[in-house]
Parts: structure tokens; C-alpha cells; sequence
């Protein structure tokens, strides 16, 4: 479509010449007019046979809007819309830090796709996974990305409305980063830096420094969540036993003042204040009291980040969130698009809690939020899975409430896909036996991937509940996806690869051990007769895997699921050769078939409507794995 833009365009001509071949828009001076208003306040378009108008105040809102022009106008061209934008930030949070460091090219597909949402914040969480050029060590391996490339990143973004914020840890989560002999004495345990000491201090500065140095915004997000041995390591045998609200307030202020230092405004994850407030050491306990003095010492400069991904109910979020106003701030609001549960994203309990929680936010008048896209244990779901919950963000953005329909059609117009084709890799976790949204967060697809057949540690979880059907069915369905976009077809191809093996290997140890007991030869002959033919499906999905993995991401990261895979496709070689020799009267018994099968229990424990969980050390053997 040939457009002529005029007014007050001169913002956004940049972001729209990146944009366009995405949309399909030309600029021309004979083009269907469309003028351009800078106003406060809500966005309006408003179309006629003779031209357009769009009234924006805000950069993300032009593009926004021209999104909205263009999938409408294909249907007619007299129309009138009017959207109220519910938050002052709105964007997500991706995880480069759990192996997956999403490819720059990525990135901006990513924000392009943001840019026509509405979405205007990304951070991308990075303990290890940025350039310290002082420490060589700091994410070596890791796939981290170089100053250049978080420059072009924000650059790019920045054309688009976008703010990039840098997302790092200062006190937890830095096992990889602690890990080499140059972090020993900056070290409390393997995953905590050692407060008080002026080396630690002049490390966090470095990381800060070159954490925000590429980017043109003044906030950054600093951590500090789940440090739950916080004094108890190095610092106890230095100093003794301290009460740990003082020790994470003293380092907080040092930190802030660091931050001060560089014209920095840091935001901290809350939980730590609220788990050293609970008597029962919880995060969501409304019982919870934070001492006022605690509460005095936290520096004004610093944000309290609220992040929630687990309750449905609208007023648990209400509450929580006043909660942290009696910090004294206004707190920004962290939910969740989950696609940590494992293989794939879990879209049911992502829908139920951000619709609550979002809800809760527009009401108790929190303006600023993002979602969060962990990559937990391995970050084997690629991050494009999780684009339809970054559309429901964005929907709630403009919207004091959502309609699946109008949702749809945004995705559609936005991303390129079928909302429903999306939606679909719910079922690879929402199974039968486990409760409806999945609320208990069971791994299904992971756990009956990864475990061994001759092992079979989650058999007696899922007997009696069709597995194999119920995965059979699923393929079926990703059969028939249609790709409007072919960007999608690595995303489908893999997804649906992993349907046709989990359709036969799901159940295929536990149907294995009951012919074993009972002794019937000729099905145990027919079920070794599957070992390797399903371990050739296995390599064929290790395959779409890794050409999805390499589109999206850096090499570095991978190396892990190869060993991962290699590990189902040489146990299933060991199962066939175990097997051939039991039947040829090699060997009289299987030992690993002889144990009785007990319920998998652990590491948590599973409430009624959860099956299991993603700890892939847990699922692939009952053996030391590390140690």
C-alpha cells in the first residue's frame, strides 16, 4: 500500500522506513494520505475515503496506531478508533542467561514485532552475558554480547519507541559468573557475592558501567532477588551471624550509591524483603511484616520490582501490590509468559495469571509492568514460542479488559501466525492428569522426553492416562497448521517432531516393564523392535531443534542439548542391545527392569494435578549426575 505521511512525522520517519517491508507500505507522495498529531492523551485514527488522521503523544503509540490503520483499513476505509493507553511502560523481559543468548538479528525481529504491539521496554537479563572487558572470564563461553551489539540493539530500538533497560545481578544468581579462580575473593558462596569488601564493590562497578554503558537509558534493573544464603557462606566465617535485613540494606545502598554515581535510577526484584519479612520465610505471604526501619533505609532512588506469575486471583494481586506502596513508592509490576516450564511454553497458566494481575494493576493504578520470559534448566523453548503472551501484554496495555477475539486479530497482524496454532503447544504440558491450566505446573513433554526407558522414573505417574494418544492427537492438529509466515515453519517443524516422538516414547518404558514381568517374550520383542527406529526420530528432532536454536540464537548454549539429546539416543542403543541379549539368553534378567516403578516425588513435592516437573537431572537418572 502506497502512503503519503505529513504533519508531524519527523520522529518517526526512521522507525517507519524499518517497518516497512514488514507491513507492506510504501511511502509516495501519491500515496493515501495519512496526517500525523502529536497530542496528549488517548491514541485516535480516524479514517475517511479521502485520508487518515493519527493522534498520538508518544513514539510506540505512532506505530501502534499505524498497525491498528493497517489491519483495518483492509476491511474498510470510514472508520474511527480510539484506544487509551492503561500504563506509562509496558514491555517484557527476555532471559540471555540460561544458555539461549538470542541472536542480534533476533532481537530485532523481536522489537519490530513489539514496535506494531505497542510494547515499550525491553530488558534483556544478562547475569554473565555482557562484555566485562577487565574480566575476560566474566561470560567467556557463554555467548555474551559485545558492547557493539547491545549498542546496535538499543539504537535500533530506540528508532522504534522502544527503551532498552540493562538487566543485571549484583548479589545472587552469578554461579556462572563466580564460577573462575578470578571471582575467589568476591565470592560469599557459589552463587552470592561476598558484601562489605571494597573489591566486590569495585567489581559491581565495573559490571554497571559496562551493563548500561551501551544504552541511552538512564534506569537499570539491578537484581538482588533470592540471595537465600545471603551472609551464611564466606561472610559468616568473617564477620559472624547478622541479621540479614541489615546485610542486604548496607549493600543495596552501596550499590544504589554506585549507581547514583554513573546517573543511574536502579529498580531491585522485592522478594527479599518480603521473605525475611514472613515467619514462614515466604515470598506471597500477606502475613508478612518488613520492619519500618528496614523500610527507611531503602534508598529513595530505588524502585521495587513485584514479581508475580503464580496467582489467579485478582484481589491476592491487589492486595500484594499495596503491600509494597507501603514502601513508600510506587512499585512496577513483573508477571510472567512462561515459557520456563520446559519444552514449551505454558500458555494456560500465563493467560489465567496476567489477566488477574493485570486487572489488579489498572485498579490499584500501578503504571509501570512488564513480563517476564525465563529460560530455566536449560532454555530449551525458544523465545518466539512465548509471542502470544507478549500480545496479551500488550492487549491489556490498551484495554481495560481483553477480548480473545480482538486478540487474534492483533496477533495476526503483528506477528504473522494463527493465535490458536500458538496456543496449541499448551497441550504438550497441559495433559491428562494434570489440572486444568496446568496451575500446578507439571513438565509432562520434558520428563517423558528425557527419561530412560529402561529407568523409567516417571512411569508410575502417568500410568492409566494415554499418554501416547494424547501426544498422537496433538501432532495431528500441528499437522495442520498453516504458515502465513514462514518464519514459523522452524518453530512448527520442531514442535511438531516432538509430538510424533513423545506419541510413542510417552509410554513406551512403562508398557516395556509390564511385558517384561510378565514374561511375554514376543511384545518385548515387538517394543524392541521401536527402540531404534523412535531413536532416529529422536536425532531428526535434535535437528529441527538446533536449526530453530541457531535462527534464534547464538551457538553458544547448544552444546548442551546436544549432549542432552545424545544422552535419549544412546540409552535407547544401550535399551535395543540390553534387550537383544535378554531375548538371545546373553544375560538371564534385565536388572533395571527387574525394580518395582515408585511414584517420582521429587525434588518437589507433587500436589494433586501435577505429574512432575523440569529438573532434567532428576528425570534421567536416580544416579549422583554431578558429583
Amino acid at each position: 500500500m502506497n502512503i503519503h505521511f505529513t504533519g508531524e512525522t519527523s520522529d518517526f520517519k526512521k522507525g517507519l522506513s524499518i517497518l516497512a517491508e514488514e507491513l507492506g507500505i510504501e511511502e509516495s507522495a501519491h500515496g493515501f494520505p495519512v496526517k500525523v498529531e502529536k497530542r496528549t492523551g488517548p491514541i485516535r485514527v480516524v479514517s475517511t475515503k479521502d485520508g487518515a488522521v493519527i493522534s498520538c503523544e508518544k513514539k510506540i503509540h505512532f506505530f501502534r496506531a499505524v498497525g491498528l490503520f493497517l489491519e483495518k483499513i483492509k476491511v474498510e476505509t470510514e472508520f474511527e478508533l480510539k484506544e487509551t493507553p492503561q500504563f506509562d511502560m509496558n514491555g517484557v523481559m527476555i532471559d540471555a542467561s540460561r544458555n539461549g543468548v538470542m541472536r542480534v538479528e533476533t532481537i530485532r525481529n523481536m522489537l519490530r514485532k513489539m514496535a506494531l504491539m505497542g510494547l515499550d521496554v525491553v530488558m534483556l537479563y544478562t547475569e554473565d552475558t555482557y562484555e566485562i572487558k577487565k574480566y575476560p572470564y566474566f561470560g567467556y563461553m557463554r555467548g555474551r554480547y559485545t558492547e557493539e551489539e547491545l549498542k546496535d540493539c538499543d539504537e535500533y530500538a530506540s528508532e522504534l519507541g522502544i527503551e532498552m533497560i540493562p538487566c543485571i545481578q549484583t548479589l545472587a544468581h552469578l554461579t556462572e559468573a563466580l564460577k573462575w579462580n578470578y571471582a575467589g575473593d568476591i565470592k560469599d558462596t557459589d552463587d552470592i557475592l561476598l558484601v562489605g569488601e571494597e573489591e566486590t564493590y569495585a567489581f559491581i562497578k565495573e559490571m554497571i558501567q559496562a551493563a548500561s554503558r551501551p544504552f541511552n537509558s538512564k534506569r537499570i534493573h539491578i537484581g538482588m532477588d533470592e540471595a537465600h544464603r545471603l551472609g551464611l557462606g564466606r561472610y559468616l566465617d568473617k564477620h559472624g551471624y547478622r541479621h540479614r535485613f541489615s546485610i542486604m540494606n548496607e549493600h543495596l545502598q552501596r550499590v544504589a550509591g554506585i549507581a547514583e554515581e554513573c546517573e543511574l535510577r536502579p529498580m531491585i526484584w522485592s522478594d527479599m524483603y518480603f521473605r525475611l519479612g514472613s515467619k514462614k520465610g515466604g515470598y506471597y505471604d500477606l502475613e508478612a511484616e518488613v520492619p519500618k526501619d528496614v523500610v527507611d533505609t531503602i534508598p529513595s532512588n530505588t524502585q521495587l520490582v513485584y514479581w508475580d506469575y503464580y496467582h489467579t486471583d485478582e484481589n491476592f494481586y491487589r492486595q500484594f501490590i499495596n503491600k509494597h506502596k507501603e514502601f513508600g513508592s510506587a512499585p512496577i509490576f513483573a508477571g510472567g509468559i512462561w515459557t520456563w516450564n520446559g519444552i514449551a511454553p505454558n500458555y494456560g497458566i500465563t493467560f489465567a495469571t496476567t489477566n488477574a494481575a493485570l486487572a489488579a494493576c489498572k485498579k490499584t493504578g500501578v503504571k509501570e509492568v512488564f513480563a517476564t520470559m525465563w529460560g530455566d534448566n536449560g532454555a530449551e523453548t525458544n523465545p518466539l514460542a512465548g509471542l502470544a503472551g507478549m500480545q496479551l501484554f500488550a492487549e491489556h496495555g490498551y484495554a481495560k479488559e481483553v477480548n480473545q477475539e480482538h486478540l487474534a486479530e492483533r496477533f495476526s497482524f503483528c506477528v504473522g501466525g494463527n493465535l490458536n496454532d500458538f496456543l496449541a503447544l499448551n497441550d504438550f504440558d497441559e495433559t491428562p492428569g494434570v489440572s486444568k491450566n496446568n496451575l500446578k505446573e507439571s513438565h509432562p513433554s520434558k520428563f517423558l522426553l528425557y527419561q530412560d526407558v529402561l529407568l523409567g522414573l516417571y512411569d508410575q505417574n502417568i500410568i492409566g492416562l494415554s499418554m501416547n494418544e494424547h501426544y498422537r492427537k496433538l501432532a495431528e492438529r500441528l499437522e495442520n497448521v498453516q504458515f502465513d509466515n514462514t518464519d514459523w515453519g522452524p518453530l512448527f517443524d520442531y514442535y511438531l517432531q516432538l509430538a510424533r516422538v513423545l506419541s510413542i516414547k510417552s509410554e513406551l518404558g512403562l508398557k516395556l516393564k509390564e511385558a517384561y514381568d510378565d514374561k511375554d517374550r514376543k511384545l518385548v520383542e515387538d517394543y524392541k523392535e521401536q527402540l531404534l527406529p523412535l531413536r532416529d526420530m529422536v536425532d531428526q528432532l535434535r535437528i529441527n531443534h538446533r536449526r530453530l536454536w541457531l535462527a534464534t540464537n547464538k551457538p553458544f548454549g547448544w552444546e548442551v542439548l546436544d549432549i542432552r539429546y545424545g544422552g535419549i539416543i544412546t540409552r535407547l542403543s544401550t535399551a535395543h542391545d540390553r534387550l537383544t541379549d535378554w531375548l538371545g539368553g546373553k544375560i538371564d534378567k534385565i536388572e533395571e527392569l527387574e525394580e518395582a516403578r515408585l511414584y517420582h516425588d521429587a525434588p518437589w513435592v507433587m500436589p494433586e494435578g501435577a505429574l512432575g516437573r523440569n529438573a532434567y537431572h532428576r528425570i534421567v537418572t536416580a544416579g549422583a549426575f554431578s558429583n
